[in-house]
């Protein structure tokens, strides 16, 4: 079982576990009296921290920097203590221990009592959903073991954690450095009545098996292998939950597309027909359908991610620079990697105080209720539902600057156009042409490459001299898409009218499907293109496929564009730029 021991920064989390596995003779043996040599050789008093600490920076310091996991048993189960920093210059560290855990000890020491991260560290708890949770207040020898001092903690400290939605366990009196309370009931508290340290860690329960829930696997790479003439077209990711079994029918999210799983695979080991949570594993597919890095493979028959480009989320930030709206971060939730941008902050609170505050922006340390815009759609469950689709990171340029959890799906408007698209995928006719087999004879991958600007802005020569070019001299499957033939041909049934601009849209990105299902790559222009139809197109064909390039004014609010030209730069090395740009994406050989 996983415990985290978090706290205050000095409060006493490394000493309270480097004597529990002292008492409890978890140790390498001769590990304590080394310890006990080394500090009598280097004049330092002997601590119970220096156990844990191994770092030399941190033993000269004082502090933990890095989360340190040790093990040890008890007489009912073994756990892994992970000991989280607590300076508040290290809350990334504690958040990444902490997410890892089933439970926890928050350390709060007696003598100073409740401090800026006892709160802090409380709140990112209740963010992580670790509901198991035990308040030590530890350090009751300084303080005579009194029990008003006691408490005074228990009762205000229990009043801030009942706002933030978290009841603990258990209070418990202790003093990690004598050993009181620690392994078994102390004489030194005989007013208290509850359980030791050890007894409460006994007393949490295991999560429940994570392989009972629905299935979950995020793709995070698809693989082939051409030695020998294998054929697998392998796709690869570690199952997050549920279980999994040759022959289930599976769907790709946000894609929509859907297949039949044909294999398990695993390197280097024997087959099997079944896979479950906590596995990494490789499947192939009866019907080879184009899956993205990012997708969720799931289980047909059981309950699906949400999916949107709008999130209703709670987030901790910890960049040094303040989250602020319309600034593009990239989201990260599970496999996924997509652009998104603060589109509302609906509060902001001060998470030492728990106190709200007006701001326009999130700043270092604050935790903020808002709405996030993805660029594209992302599959993702709510936190209280599966926790590892539910939580994410925020990453500024290349920094990891914030974290949180998803609580609500909010409609972006494209719902009806997914049940289009994934009953399209259900019943598609596929192809006996496998999509390998084309981009081999082809000698590239499809793409949608979409040329868009404002009005007045020639993007049709820049398109034409582009479809040239991959046909000449890289002898690409390539074909022009002009909006103005869908006009006078399959879209003639449409009324030639602005309200009807979104069916010409979406009729676009249809035919466009086709041809990448054909393997080639297709190359359209379309002036005006907003937000929401650009959001559109990436529903109807897909994110990892198409390649946006703006020409002239970018007119887009929040959506990625791969590649801005200038109309002035000319033709020519404007070509070169979107030429090269699809070698970059792995789409276009070198010639």
């Amino acid at each position: 079982m996983n415990i985290v021991i978090v706290g205050h920064v000095d409060h006493g989390k490394s000493t309270l576990v480097g004597r529990l596995l002292a008492d409890t003779g978890s140790l390498p043996e001769g590990k304590l009296q080394q310890v006990r040599d080394e500090c009598q050789r280097t004049a330092k008093p002997f601590e119970y921290a220096f156990l844990l600490d191994a770092l030399k920076d941190e033993q000269s310091q004082g502090i933990t920097i890095d989360t340190a996991r040790v093990f040890f048993k008890s007489k009912k189960r073994e756990y892994i203590l992970i000991d989280a920093p607590g300076h508040i210059e290290f809350l990334k560290n504690m958040v990444s221990g902490a997410a890892r855990a089933e439970a926890a000890l928050l350390v709060i020491d007696a003598e100073e009592g409740i401090q800026e991260n006892s709160r802090r560290h409380g709140y990112l708890l209740s963010m992580l959903g670790i509901r198991q949770v035990a308040v030590c207040v530890n350090k009751m020898d300084r303080v005579g073991y009194k029990q008003e001092v006691f408490d005074r903690i228990q009762k205000e400290y229990r009043v801030f954690l009942k706002e933030i939605d978290l009841e603990p366990r258990a209070f418990i009196p202790l003093s990690a450095l004598e050993g009181e309370n620690l392994i078994t009931p102390s004489k030194k508290l005989p007013w208290y009545r509850g359980p030791a340290v050890l007894e409460m860690l006994d007393s949490f329960e295991k999560s429940p098996d994570i392989s009972a829930r629905p299935f979950r696997m995020p793709v995070q790479g698809i693989y082939k292998f051409t030695e020998d003439e294998d054929t697998r077209r392998i796709v690869a990711g570690r199952v997050e939950s549920g279980s999994l079994s040759v022959g289930d029918s599976v769907v790709f999210l946000p894609s929509g597309k859907r297949s039949q799983i044909k294999t398990i695979e695993a390197f280097s080991a024997p087959k099997r027909t079944s896979v479950t949570a906590g596995h990494s594993t490789g499947v192939t597919l009866t019907e080879q359908v184009y899956v993205n890095r990012g997708d969720v493979m799931c289980r047909v028959k059981e309950p699906l991610p949400g999916v949107s480009s709008l999130l209703r989320v709670k987030l901790f930030w910890m960049g040094k620079r303040p989250m602020v709206l319309d600034r593009p971060y990239k989201l990260k939730v599970a496999a996924a990697q997509v652009s998104v941008r603060l589109k509302k902050i609906e509060r902001v609170i001060d998470a030492s105080e728990l106190k709200p505050a007006a701001k326009k922006e999130i700043g270092r340390h604050d935790v903020a209720q808002c709405v996030l815009q993805a660029a594209s759609a992302v599959a993702f469950d709510l936190m209280h539902d599966l926790e590892a689709t539910g939580r994410f990171v925020i990453v500024d340029e290349v920094d990891i600057a914030g974290g949180g959890i998803i609580l609500e799906m909010i409609e972006d408007g494209h719902d009806a156009l997914r049940r289009q698209v994934t009953e399209r995928e259900q019943k598609w006719d596929f192809s006996v042409v496998e999509p390998e087999e084309r981009t081999k004879r082809y000698g590239h991958r499809p793409a949608f490459v979409l040329l868009t600007g404002k009005v007045g802005v020639d993007k049709k020569t820049i398109a034409k001299e582009l479809e040239k070019r991959l046909f000449g001299l890289h002898g690409a499957a390539t074909y022009f898409l002009g909006m103005g033939n869908l006009l006078r041909g399959l879209n003639t049934d449409v009324e030639q009218h602005r309200l009807e601009r979104h069916e010409h849209v979406r009729r676009m990105g249809e035919v466009a499907h086709l041809f990448l299902d054909a393997g080639l790559i297709v190359v359209a222009t379309g002036s005006n293109i907003n937000d929401a139809e650009l959001s559109e197109l990436h529903e109807m064909t897909s994110r990892e496929g198409m390649v946006v390039v703006n020409v002239g004014p970018n007119g887009f609010k929040s959506a990625v564009v791969d590649l801005n030209l200038d109309p002035v730069a000319g033709t020519e090395k404007n070509v070169r730029n979107i030429l090269q740009l699809l070698k970059d994406r792995k789409i276009l050989r070198d010639a």
